[in-house]
Protein backbone atom coordinates (compact mmCIF):
# COMPACT_ATOMS: atom_id res chain seq x y z
CA UNK A 1 0.00 0.00 0.00
CA UNK A 2 1.38 3.35 -0.68
CA UNK A 3 2.57 5.80 1.69
CA UNK A 4 1.48 8.64 -0.23
CA UNK A 5 -1.89 10.47 -0.27
CA UNK A 6 -4.19 11.89 -3.18
CA UNK A 7 -4.37 15.61 -3.92
CA UNK A 8 -6.99 17.23 -6.10
CA UNK A 9 -6.39 17.54 -9.56
CA UNK A 10 -4.76 21.09 -10.97
CA UNK A 11 -2.77 22.18 -8.02
CA UNK A 12 0.69 21.23 -7.57
CA UNK A 13 0.72 18.01 -5.92
CA UNK A 14 3.71 16.83 -3.48
CA UNK A 15 4.08 14.31 -0.54
CA UNK A 16 2.26 14.97 2.66
CA UNK A 17 4.07 16.56 5.63
CA UNK A 18 4.88 12.89 7.64
CA UNK A 19 5.43 11.29 4.48
CA UNK A 20 9.33 10.60 5.29
CA UNK A 21 8.00 9.99 9.28
CA UNK A 22 6.18 7.24 7.62
CA UNK A 23 8.79 5.61 5.82
CA UNK A 24 10.88 5.60 9.51
CA UNK A 25 7.78 3.97 10.97
CA UNK A 26 8.74 1.17 8.07
CA UNK A 27 9.65 -1.98 9.46
CA UNK A 28 11.42 -2.56 6.28
CA UNK A 29 14.11 0.30 6.37
CA UNK A 30 16.24 2.37 9.05
CA UNK A 31 18.41 4.01 6.42
CA UNK A 32 19.26 7.43 5.01
CA UNK A 33 16.07 8.89 3.37
CA UNK A 34 16.78 9.97 -0.07
CA UNK A 35 13.91 12.07 -1.94
CA UNK A 36 14.64 11.74 -6.45
CA UNK A 37 13.26 14.46 -8.73
CA UNK A 38 12.89 13.07 -12.02
CA UNK A 39 10.44 14.06 -14.66
CA UNK A 40 9.73 10.30 -15.79
CA UNK A 41 10.03 7.20 -13.77
CA UNK A 42 8.85 3.32 -13.66
CA UNK A 43 6.79 2.62 -16.17
CA UNK A 44 8.19 4.56 -18.72
CA UNK A 45 10.99 2.70 -20.82
CA UNK A 46 12.51 6.07 -22.16
CA UNK A 47 16.42 5.33 -21.25
CA UNK A 48 17.10 8.12 -18.67
CA UNK A 49 13.58 6.96 -16.95
CA UNK A 50 14.53 3.93 -16.62
CA UNK A 51 18.23 4.45 -15.28
CA UNK A 52 16.98 7.41 -12.22
CA UNK A 53 14.25 4.58 -11.44
CA UNK A 54 16.75 1.39 -11.43
CA UNK A 55 18.99 4.52 -9.27
CA UNK A 56 16.32 4.67 -6.70
CA UNK A 57 15.76 0.70 -6.31
CA UNK A 58 19.84 -0.41 -6.41
CA UNK A 59 19.20 2.48 -3.33
CA UNK A 60 16.46 0.65 -1.87
CA UNK A 61 18.34 -2.62 -2.30
CA UNK A 62 21.49 -0.79 -0.46
CA UNK A 63 19.48 0.36 2.49
CA UNK A 64 17.85 3.59 1.52
CA UNK A 65 14.62 4.64 2.18
CA UNK A 66 13.58 5.81 -1.05
CA UNK A 67 10.54 7.98 -2.27
CA UNK A 68 10.32 9.32 -5.77
CA UNK A 69 8.39 12.46 -7.37
CA UNK A 70 8.23 12.34 -11.71
CA UNK A 71 4.74 13.83 -13.77
CA UNK A 72 2.18 11.86 -13.95
CA UNK A 73 2.19 11.75 -17.77
CA UNK A 74 3.31 9.35 -19.75
CA UNK A 75 6.98 10.13 -21.66
CA UNK A 76 6.09 9.03 -25.14
CA UNK A 77 2.08 9.89 -25.24
CA UNK A 78 1.07 12.82 -22.75
CA UNK A 79 -2.34 11.33 -23.14
CA UNK A 80 -1.65 9.01 -20.49
CA UNK A 81 -1.95 9.73 -16.96
CA UNK A 82 -0.78 7.31 -14.53
CA UNK A 83 -2.13 7.25 -11.12
CA UNK A 84 -0.79 9.26 -8.38
CA UNK A 85 0.58 7.08 -5.93
CA UNK A 86 2.36 3.54 -6.36
CA UNK A 87 5.49 1.48 -5.24
CA UNK A 88 7.84 0.24 -6.82
CA UNK A 89 10.06 -2.46 -5.77
CA UNK A 90 10.35 -0.95 -2.55
CA UNK A 91 10.47 2.89 -4.00
CA UNK A 92 7.92 5.22 -3.00
CA UNK A 93 6.55 7.14 -6.28
CA UNK A 94 4.53 10.27 -6.10
CA UNK A 95 3.42 11.51 -9.21
CA UNK A 96 2.60 15.00 -9.79
CA UNK A 97 -0.07 16.34 -11.53
CA UNK A 98 0.63 18.88 -14.61
CA UNK A 99 -0.92 19.75 -17.88
CA UNK A 100 -1.37 17.30 -20.98
CA UNK A 101 1.41 19.73 -22.78
CA UNK A 102 3.53 18.14 -25.42
CA UNK A 103 7.41 17.90 -24.80
CA UNK A 104 7.40 18.15 -28.62
CA UNK A 105 7.11 21.86 -29.02
CA UNK A 106 9.98 24.31 -27.61
CA UNK A 107 7.75 26.11 -25.79
CA UNK A 108 6.12 22.98 -24.44
CA UNK A 109 9.03 21.71 -22.96
CA UNK A 110 10.04 25.23 -20.96
CA UNK A 111 6.39 25.15 -19.71
CA UNK A 112 6.59 21.53 -18.13
CA UNK A 113 10.06 22.40 -17.04
CA UNK A 114 8.60 25.55 -14.90
CA UNK A 115 5.62 23.85 -14.10
CA UNK A 116 7.88 20.88 -12.45
CA UNK A 117 10.34 23.17 -11.00
CA UNK A 118 7.77 24.88 -9.31
CA UNK A 119 6.43 21.80 -7.81
CA UNK A 120 9.45 20.44 -6.50
CA UNK A 121 10.35 23.44 -5.25
CA UNK A 122 7.14 23.44 -2.77
CA UNK A 123 7.89 20.65 -1.32
CA UNK A 124 10.60 21.87 0.48
CA UNK A 125 7.85 23.97 2.22
CA UNK A 126 6.37 20.71 3.71
CA UNK A 127 7.41 19.60 7.50
CA UNK A 128 8.92 16.11 6.15
CA UNK A 129 12.88 16.48 5.56
CA UNK A 130 15.03 13.92 3.82
CA UNK A 131 18.24 13.68 4.63
CA UNK A 132 19.28 13.63 0.55
CA UNK A 133 17.91 15.02 -2.35
CA UNK A 134 18.68 13.81 -5.78
CA UNK A 135 18.08 15.68 -9.06
CA UNK A 136 18.30 14.77 -12.34
CA UNK A 137 18.03 16.97 -15.70
CA UNK A 138 14.65 16.22 -17.26
CA UNK A 139 12.98 18.32 -17.47
CA UNK A 140 15.53 21.27 -18.65
CA UNK A 141 17.38 23.42 -15.96
CA UNK A 142 15.78 21.00 -13.05
CA UNK A 143 18.49 22.17 -10.49
CA UNK A 144 16.91 25.47 -10.33
CA UNK A 145 15.22 23.45 -7.71
CA UNK A 146 18.55 23.25 -5.50
CA UNK A 147 18.17 26.91 -4.86
CA UNK A 148 14.43 26.94 -2.67
CA UNK A 149 15.78 23.54 -1.59
CA UNK A 150 18.90 24.96 0.13
CA UNK A 151 17.45 27.96 1.39
CA UNK A 152 14.54 26.20 3.20
CA UNK A 153 15.94 22.87 4.20
CA UNK A 154 20.06 24.16 4.92
CA UNK A 155 20.29 20.54 6.26
CA UNK A 156 19.04 18.56 3.58
CA UNK A 157 21.99 17.37 1.24
CA UNK A 158 21.48 18.21 -2.66
CA UNK A 159 23.26 15.94 -5.21
CA UNK A 160 22.71 16.55 -8.82
CA UNK A 161 22.98 13.76 -11.97
CA UNK A 162 23.51 15.80 -14.80
CA UNK A 163 22.65 13.94 -18.13
CA UNK A 164 22.54 16.70 -20.36
CA UNK A 165 23.96 20.42 -20.13
CA UNK A 166 21.06 23.25 -20.85
CA UNK A 167 21.65 25.96 -22.01
CA UNK A 168 25.04 24.57 -23.41
CA UNK A 169 22.83 22.18 -25.45
CA UNK A 170 20.62 24.66 -26.80
CA UNK A 171 23.48 26.88 -28.30
CA UNK A 172 25.27 23.29 -29.92
CA UNK A 173 21.71 23.18 -31.67
CA UNK A 174 21.67 26.48 -33.03
CA UNK A 175 18.29 27.39 -30.95
CA UNK A 176 20.10 30.33 -29.47
CA UNK A 177 23.00 32.50 -29.68
CA UNK A 178 25.90 31.66 -27.09
CA UNK A 179 25.82 35.55 -26.29
CA UNK A 180 21.99 36.30 -25.91
CA UNK A 181 21.21 37.46 -22.99
CA UNK A 182 18.93 34.80 -21.88
CA UNK A 183 21.80 32.50 -21.99
CA UNK A 184 23.91 34.85 -19.89
CA UNK A 185 21.06 35.14 -17.28
CA UNK A 186 20.48 31.31 -16.91
CA UNK A 187 24.18 30.50 -16.34
CA UNK A 188 24.05 33.17 -13.51
CA UNK A 189 20.70 31.26 -12.20
CA UNK A 190 22.55 28.22 -12.57
CA UNK A 191 25.54 29.22 -11.46
CA UNK A 192 24.06 29.45 -8.25
CA UNK A 193 21.99 25.86 -8.32
CA UNK A 194 25.34 24.25 -9.05
CA UNK A 195 26.98 26.35 -5.51
CA UNK A 196 23.66 25.12 -3.85
CA UNK A 197 24.47 20.91 -4.38
CA UNK A 198 26.79 19.20 -2.63
CA UNK A 199 27.73 16.68 -5.24
CA UNK A 200 27.25 16.99 -8.73
CA UNK A 201 27.47 13.99 -10.68
CA UNK A 202 28.87 13.99 -14.43
CA UNK A 203 28.42 10.85 -16.63
CA UNK A 204 31.80 11.82 -18.68
CA UNK A 205 35.00 13.85 -18.11
CA UNK A 206 34.10 16.66 -21.38
CA UNK A 207 30.71 17.14 -19.19
CA UNK A 208 32.67 17.79 -16.19
CA UNK A 209 35.07 20.83 -17.70
CA UNK A 210 31.55 22.24 -18.49
CA UNK A 211 30.39 21.91 -14.91
CA UNK A 212 33.44 22.70 -13.54
CA UNK A 213 33.30 26.17 -15.66
CA UNK A 214 30.67 27.34 -12.94
CA UNK A 215 32.96 26.75 -9.73
CA UNK A 216 30.46 25.88 -7.56
CA UNK A 217 32.21 24.33 -4.81
CA UNK A 218 31.17 20.92 -4.77
CA UNK A 219 32.56 17.47 -4.91
CA UNK A 220 32.53 16.27 -8.68
CA UNK A 221 32.46 12.55 -9.80
CA UNK A 222 31.73 10.73 -13.24
CA UNK A 223 29.26 8.21 -12.71
CA UNK A 224 28.02 6.90 -16.24
CA UNK A 225 24.39 5.19 -16.95
CA UNK A 226 24.99 1.73 -17.55
CA UNK A 227 23.24 -0.32 -20.14
CA UNK A 228 19.92 -1.20 -20.37
CA UNK A 229 20.90 -5.28 -21.54
CA UNK A 230 24.02 -7.15 -19.40
CA UNK A 231 24.47 -10.35 -20.80
CA UNK A 232 26.45 -12.43 -18.76
CA UNK A 233 29.20 -12.83 -22.45
CA UNK A 234 29.78 -11.64 -25.24
CA UNK A 235 26.86 -11.72 -28.00
CA UNK A 236 27.27 -14.38 -30.17
CA UNK A 237 27.07 -13.60 -34.08
CA UNK A 238 23.41 -14.35 -34.76
CA UNK A 239 23.79 -15.50 -38.29
CA UNK A 240 20.32 -15.50 -39.42
CA UNK A 241 20.22 -11.79 -38.73
CA UNK A 242 23.60 -11.42 -39.95
CA UNK A 243 23.00 -12.98 -43.36
CA UNK A 244 19.61 -10.59 -43.44
CA UNK A 245 21.31 -7.32 -42.85
CA UNK A 246 25.33 -7.45 -43.93
CA UNK A 247 24.67 -10.74 -46.78
CA UNK A 248 28.38 -11.95 -47.06
CA UNK A 249 30.14 -9.35 -45.80
CA UNK A 250 33.44 -9.76 -44.07
CA UNK A 251 33.09 -6.84 -41.30
CA UNK A 252 29.48 -5.56 -40.56
CA UNK A 253 29.36 -2.44 -39.08
CA UNK A 254 25.87 -1.46 -37.28
CA UNK A 255 24.74 2.22 -36.36
CA UNK A 256 21.68 1.71 -34.13
CA UNK A 257 19.67 4.34 -32.40
CA UNK A 258 18.59 7.95 -32.40
CA UNK A 259 19.89 9.76 -35.10
CA UNK A 260 19.42 13.39 -34.67
CA UNK A 261 20.94 16.74 -34.36
CA UNK A 262 23.66 16.05 -32.42
CA UNK A 263 24.70 13.30 -34.57
CA UNK A 264 27.17 13.46 -37.27
CA UNK A 265 27.35 11.81 -40.39
CA UNK A 266 30.15 12.95 -42.59
CA UNK A 267 33.46 10.90 -41.54
CA UNK A 268 31.15 7.64 -41.21
CA UNK A 269 29.95 8.23 -44.61
CA UNK A 270 33.70 8.71 -45.90
CA UNK A 271 34.87 5.65 -44.30
CA UNK A 272 32.22 3.54 -46.24
CA UNK A 273 33.21 4.81 -48.74
CA UNK A 274 36.55 4.22 -48.39
CA UNK A 275 35.90 0.54 -47.40
CA UNK A 276 33.56 -0.16 -50.67
CA UNK A 277 36.42 -2.34 -52.23
CA UNK A 278 37.37 -4.33 -48.89
CA UNK A 279 33.72 -6.20 -48.40
CA UNK A 280 32.78 -4.17 -45.26
CA UNK A 281 29.32 -2.96 -45.17
CA UNK A 282 27.84 0.05 -43.16
CA UNK A 283 24.33 -0.50 -41.47
CA UNK A 284 21.88 2.26 -40.02
CA UNK A 285 19.05 1.16 -37.85
CA UNK A 286 18.03 4.76 -36.72
CA UNK A 287 15.04 7.54 -36.31
CA UNK A 288 15.74 10.96 -35.74
CA UNK A 289 14.89 14.52 -37.34
CA UNK A 290 18.70 13.94 -39.49
CA UNK A 291 18.19 10.55 -41.02
CA UNK A 292 16.64 11.96 -44.05
CA UNK A 293 19.24 14.57 -44.35
CA UNK A 294 22.17 11.93 -43.92
CA UNK A 295 19.74 9.70 -46.60
CA UNK A 296 19.94 12.18 -49.14
CA UNK A 297 23.75 12.01 -49.06
CA UNK A 298 23.70 8.33 -50.01
CA UNK A 299 24.12 7.81 -54.03
CA UNK A 300 24.05 4.82 -55.94
CA UNK A 301 27.98 3.92 -55.90
CA UNK A 302 27.49 4.02 -51.98
CA UNK A 303 26.27 -0.04 -52.48
CA UNK A 304 28.11 -0.83 -49.33
CA UNK A 305 25.63 1.58 -47.22
CA UNK A 306 21.67 0.28 -46.40
CA UNK A 307 19.38 1.49 -43.63
CA UNK A 308 17.04 -0.76 -41.95
CA UNK A 309 13.88 -0.59 -40.38
CA UNK A 310 14.29 -0.64 -36.03
CA UNK A 311 14.55 -3.73 -34.36
CA UNK A 312 11.45 -5.14 -32.63
CA UNK A 313 12.01 -5.47 -28.81
CA UNK A 314 11.95 -9.32 -28.93
CA UNK A 315 14.93 -8.84 -31.96
CA UNK A 316 17.17 -6.34 -30.34
CA UNK A 317 19.57 -8.97 -29.42
CA UNK A 318 20.21 -10.78 -32.71
CA UNK A 319 20.50 -7.07 -34.25
CA UNK A 320 23.07 -6.25 -31.82
CA UNK A 321 25.08 -9.40 -31.97
CA UNK A 322 24.87 -9.31 -36.06
CA UNK A 323 27.37 -6.79 -36.10
CA UNK A 324 31.14 -6.95 -35.33
CA UNK A 325 31.68 -2.96 -34.68
CA UNK A 326 29.02 -0.76 -33.63
CA UNK A 327 28.88 3.01 -34.70
CA UNK A 328 28.17 6.21 -32.57
CA UNK A 329 28.60 9.87 -33.46
CA UNK A 330 28.57 13.02 -31.87
CA UNK A 331 29.25 16.38 -33.69
CA UNK A 332 32.26 18.23 -32.22
CA UNK A 333 30.09 21.20 -31.13
CA UNK A 334 27.77 18.82 -28.73
CA UNK A 335 31.05 17.74 -26.76
CA UNK A 336 30.58 17.27 -22.70
CA UNK A 337 26.71 18.56 -23.30
CA UNK A 338 25.42 14.96 -24.02
CA UNK A 339 27.22 11.86 -23.88
CA UNK A 340 26.18 9.11 -25.95
CA UNK A 341 24.51 6.18 -23.75
CA UNK A 342 25.14 3.64 -26.95
CA UNK A 343 28.84 3.51 -25.98
CA UNK A 344 28.09 1.29 -23.02
CA UNK A 345 25.29 -0.89 -24.76
CA UNK A 346 27.74 -1.58 -27.44
CA UNK A 347 29.97 -3.16 -24.56
CA UNK A 348 28.19 -4.83 -22.51
CA UNK A 349 27.33 -6.87 -24.99
CA UNK A 350 30.74 -7.14 -26.28
CA UNK A 351 31.24 -5.08 -29.46
CA UNK A 352 33.90 -2.71 -29.95
CA UNK A 353 32.98 1.28 -30.75
CA UNK A 354 33.55 3.33 -33.93
CA UNK A 355 33.38 6.75 -32.60
CA UNK A 356 32.94 9.88 -34.77
CA UNK A 357 33.48 12.85 -32.89
CA UNK A 358 35.80 14.70 -31.09
CA UNK A 359 39.04 13.33 -29.79
CA UNK A 360 38.67 15.11 -26.54
CA UNK A 361 34.95 13.48 -25.94
CA UNK A 362 34.66 10.81 -23.12
CA UNK A 363 33.75 8.15 -25.29
CA UNK A 364 37.23 8.89 -27.38
CA UNK A 365 38.90 9.06 -24.00
CA UNK A 366 37.25 5.42 -23.05
CA UNK A 367 38.21 4.14 -26.41
CA UNK A 368 41.83 4.81 -26.27
CA UNK A 369 42.02 4.51 -22.42
CA UNK A 370 40.52 0.77 -22.50
CA UNK A 371 41.60 -0.49 -26.31
CA UNK A 372 37.83 -0.83 -27.12
CA UNK A 373 37.47 0.49 -30.91
CA UNK A 374 38.43 3.84 -32.42
CA UNK A 375 38.01 7.69 -32.78
CA UNK A 376 37.27 8.81 -36.20
CA UNK A 377 37.99 11.96 -37.26
CA UNK A 378 38.15 13.97 -40.74
CA UNK A 379 42.01 13.07 -41.08
CA UNK A 380 42.40 9.58 -39.96
CA UNK A 381 39.67 8.37 -42.10
CA UNK A 382 42.40 6.41 -44.20
CA UNK A 383 44.44 4.96 -41.64
CA UNK A 384 41.08 3.54 -39.18
CA UNK A 385 39.96 2.21 -42.84
CA UNK A 386 43.41 0.04 -42.83
CA UNK A 387 43.08 -0.82 -39.26
CA UNK A 388 39.63 -2.28 -39.87
CA UNK A 389 39.95 -4.26 -43.25
CA UNK A 390 43.17 -5.41 -41.19
CA UNK A 391 40.75 -6.77 -38.50
CA UNK A 392 38.32 -8.32 -40.83
CA UNK A 393 41.45 -10.44 -42.27
CA UNK A 394 41.35 -11.88 -38.86
CA UNK A 395 38.93 -13.31 -36.76
CA UNK A 396 40.27 -14.17 -33.84
CA UNK A 397 41.67 -10.72 -33.18
CA UNK A 398 37.93 -10.09 -33.76
CA UNK A 399 36.70 -12.37 -30.69
CA UNK A 400 39.31 -11.36 -28.87
CA UNK A 401 38.39 -7.80 -28.88
CA UNK A 402 34.96 -8.89 -28.05
CA UNK A 403 36.06 -10.54 -24.72
CA UNK A 404 37.97 -7.60 -23.81
CA UNK A 405 35.04 -4.79 -24.39
CA UNK A 406 33.00 -7.07 -22.11
CA UNK A 407 35.52 -7.43 -19.54
CA UNK A 408 35.71 -3.77 -19.57
CA UNK A 409 32.26 -3.30 -19.13
CA UNK A 410 31.65 -5.43 -16.46
CA UNK A 411 34.10 -4.11 -14.41
CA UNK A 412 33.99 -0.27 -15.09
CA UNK A 413 30.80 0.39 -16.23
CA UNK A 414 28.28 -2.37 -15.28
CA UNK A 415 25.16 -1.19 -13.22
CA UNK A 416 26.27 -3.45 -9.76
CA UNK A 417 29.66 -1.58 -10.00
CA UNK A 418 28.20 2.21 -10.87
CA UNK A 419 24.79 1.46 -8.13
CA UNK A 420 27.85 0.45 -5.25
CA UNK A 421 29.93 3.67 -6.85
CA UNK A 422 26.03 5.66 -5.69
CA UNK A 423 26.10 4.25 -2.64
CA UNK A 424 29.24 4.91 -1.58
CA UNK A 425 29.13 8.44 -2.91
CA UNK A 426 26.24 9.10 -1.43
CA UNK A 427 27.09 7.91 1.88
CA UNK A 428 30.22 10.55 2.00
CA UNK A 429 28.08 13.28 1.22
CA UNK A 430 26.26 12.35 4.38
CA UNK A 431 29.25 12.24 6.39
CA UNK A 432 30.37 15.68 5.14
CA UNK A 433 33.52 14.61 3.75
CA UNK A 434 32.47 16.07 0.23
CA UNK A 435 32.94 19.93 -1.03
CA UNK A 436 35.45 20.19 -3.86
CA UNK A 437 37.23 17.64 -5.86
Amino acid sequence: MSHFTSHSKGSFEGMPPDEFEKLDSDAHGRGPRALVFYHYLHPDDVVSAVHFTELCVGLQQRGWQVAAVSCNRGCRDEAVAYPPDSVWQGVHIHRIWRPPIPQSTLPGRFFNSAWMILAWSSLAFRRASPDLLVVGTDPVLSILVAGPWRLVRPGTRIVHWCFDLYPEAAVAEGLIRPNHPLVRALRVALASAYRACDLIVDIGSCMRERLLAYKSGARHVTLTPWALAEPTEPLPRYSEERNRLFGDARLALLYSGNFGRAHCHEEILALARQMRSANARFVFSVRGNRVEAFRSFITEQDDNISFVPFASQDNIEPRLGAADVHMVSLREEWTGTVVPSKFFGSLAVGRPVLFAGSADAAVARWIREHDVGWVLTADNVGTVAEELQSLSESPQQLISLFSRCHQVYQRDFSKQQILDQWHEELNRVLSGNHRGG
